[in-house]
């Protein structure tokens, strides 16, 4: 049994503590919100981040920093854009720790990885990092339906520590060493996720959606590939399994932004309308500065991108995605 702390008690991370606590580790959740703390306390219940989900009465929630301090396995799973402010605000014991991210994201203004803004926040090193993901909406993990992700470490035996400690008979954890592409993977299929709500949005039809989700397999690939990533990663777990679910899920929230874009709401409206994160609009902006910055072109990338901080219309993009000059399809 391990003393697992989250960092952050949203849905997802809600979600992975009730996966801990199945395989009875000691968990406590962590949240800057008093009154999520008391209802996960009192009411074993999360209503804003997992309505009608029991959980578990042997998690417990905090805000205190220092109930994780003797943790052995700590959970990040709070949106990438505040876990820098949050390890800095809170001052968070993560030294000799097994960290495992949980976010899908990067960050906009260092236009960093997970793993690099937990080594430049919190000197965290490849040897105790692992980043678990693959097609896994918090609402079904919850609910025990079943599904299969990926804890990608450097170190093969942290990779393995992270599997084990979360491996359940309807949460499948397979392992891997490429962190770099199951990281990108994980960020880069909520842009693509983006552009496939705008799909839905404006009405068009399975055939698009369908060749999107290939071509935006195909661009996530050829940028990872040149980031440093194994191109093979992307047909995995990380890469099309979380692609997949997240283009075409009820539960996917950046699949749901990009169809009320698509649908004329402007992003104001839409994000004053939910208190959850679409991890997607932020990193639509690293994700197009990092490519031109290396130099990839990624037209669907730079097209959500466009339509998102520029207020390109939808249609448009779309008529000058098809209308681009023809490439062979292995591009």
């Amino acid at each position: 049994m391990l003393k697992t702390g989250i960092i952050g008690a949203g849905g997802w991370g809600t979600a992975l503590a009730m996966v801990l606590a199945a395989n009875h580790h000691q968990t406590m959740l962590w949240t800057r919100s008093e009154d999520v703390a008391q209802e996960i306390n009192s009411r074993h219940s999360n209503h804003v981040f997992l309505p009608d989900v029991t959980i578990p009465p042997s998690i417990r929630a905090t805000n205190d920093p220092s109930d994780v301090a003797d943790a052995d396995l700590i959970v990040i799973a709070v949106p990438t854009q505040y876990i820098r402010s949050i390890l800095t605000s809170y001052n968070f014991s993560l030294d000799g720790k097994i960290i495992v991210s949980g976010a899908k994201g990067i960050e906009r203004s260092s236009l960093l990885r997970v793993s690099e803004i937990l080594a430049d926040v919190a000197g965290i090193t490849p040897e105790k990092f692992a980043v678990l993901t693959g097609p896994s909406h918090a609402e079904e993990v919850a609910r025990k339906m079943p599904t299969t992700v990926v804890s990608a470490s450097t170190s093969t035996t942290v990779a393995h520590a992270v599997q084990k400690a979360f491996t359940t008979n309807v949460f499948r954890v397979y392992s891997s060493d490429d962190v770099i592409g199951a990281e990108l993977g994980g960020a880069l299929k909520n842009v693509i996720a983006i552009a496939a709500g705008i799909i839905d949005g404006v009405n068009m039809g399975d055939n698009t959606k369908a060749a999107l989700i290939t071509r935006g397999l195909a661009e996530m690939t050829r940028f990872g590939t040149a980031l440093g990533a194994n191109p093979h990663t992307f047909s995995g777990l990380s890469g099309l399994g979380d692609l997949f679910v997240t283009c075409n899920s009820r539960h996917s929230r950046n699949r749901r932004v990009g169809e009320q874009i698509g649908a004329g709401k402007s992003l104001a409206e839409i994000l004053t309308e939910t208190q959850t994160v679409a991890e997607g609009v932020s990193t639509s902006e690293s994700a197009y500065q990092l490519s031109k910055k290396h130099g990839v072109e990624m037209p669907i990338v730079e097209q959500v991108y466009r339509i998102i901080f520029d207020g390109k219309p939808p249609r448009k993009a779309i008529s000058e995605l098809m209308t681009r000059r023809a490439k062979p399809e292995q591009w």
